[in-house]
């Protein structure tokens, strides 16, 4: 089989189901596992650029989506290299990646007649279920419901380690201009680490909210997870809103992209990492969060 993922999160499931040889194409924000855009077409290009601030990005995109213009390119003679027999895409967010009916145009004008499998999880739950359903469609059904199993036996782990232990209030801020708290799966992450998501959206997108409602809902942990960037971008933002938010506040950064934001299997990740900075379960992976204040 000769696979196409247009999503960051679907190429981590497919490589984590064994099945790197038969992915033919990515995207140009697919980025894990390490060198997984090595030997293999590059089918959409992104919008982004390093150089905008948060502000400049959310006025691009804002403007992008009000014109009705596409913020993704699909590369139709890069599709056409790849002749897919499986092609993973979404309608989860148009911010994301590429929508699906764009790829069904684009498999309608070349005659192509891959199988596109949308995927678009709403929370935790769904999130595990994606796998077993991209397992299912490339074949390999046993492999899904075995990693699925492994994940589900961490997340038992880490419910086990905090149980008993005091739910601490949490704002998961995934954008800092203007700010947005987090929605979809994330406060699952938080709920799974022990704790209280406070201006979450569960199940739903994530919403804009003001600084003043943040210092309203007086959480008692703010983690700076800025959808799109790792580690060290997310730690340089933490930084610039460390006046706006409630000075008694424990504030963190984390690597968003790799935890958080992608909806695939390193969400376990997150929530072991959250539960060790919340509770001190476990090792506290550095590699992950880092303390601003």
């Amino acid at each position: 089989m000769r696979i196409i993922s247009l999503l960051p999160s679907t190429t981590e499931i497919i490589c984590d189901l064994g099945l790197g040889s038969e992915l033919v194409g990515v995207t140009a924000e697919c980025n894990w596992p390490q060198h997984v855009q090595d030997g293999r077409e590059i089918v959409v290009r992104s919008f982004a650029d390093p150089a905008l601030t948060p502000g400049q990005i959310d006025e691009f995109v804002r403007q992008q989506l009000d014109a009705g213009l596409d913020l993704y390119t699909l590369d139709d003679e890069a599709l056409q290299r790849c002749d897919p027999d499986l092609i993973v895409s979404q309608d989860l967010c148009r911010v994301c990646a590429v929508a699906s009916g764009d790829v069904e145009a684009a498999t309608a004008r070349l005659n192509c007649r891959a199988e596109i499998l949308q995927i678009d999880p709403q929370n935790l739950s769904d999130v595990l279920e994606s796998i077993v359903t991209i397992a299912n469609a490339a074949g390999v059904a046993d492999r899904g419901l075995e990693f699925v199993a492994s994940l589900r036996s961490r997340l038992n782990n880490v419910l086990e380690a905090v149980q008993g232990c005091p739910r601490r209030r949490v704002f998961v801020l995934e954008w800092i201009d203007p700010p947005f708290g987090a929605g979809h799966w994330v406060p699952d992450l938080v709920v799974a680490a022990g704790g209280e998501p406070v201006l979450s959206h569960p199940g739903d997108r994530s919403l804009q909210t003001t600084w003043e409602s943040i210092t309203q809902a007086q959480p008692e942990v703010v983690i700076v997870a800025p959808c799109g960037f790792g580690l060290e971008q997310a730690s340089d933002q933490a930084r610039l809103v460390l006046d706006l938010v409630p000075e008694t506040a424990e504030v963190w950064a984390i690597d968003a992209d790799a935890v958080m934001v992608r909806p695939g299997p390193r969400l376990v990740d997150g929530v072991e990492a959250l539960a060790s900075l919340l509770h001190g379960v476990g090792k506290l992976p550095t590699i992950l969060v880092n303390r601003i204040r």
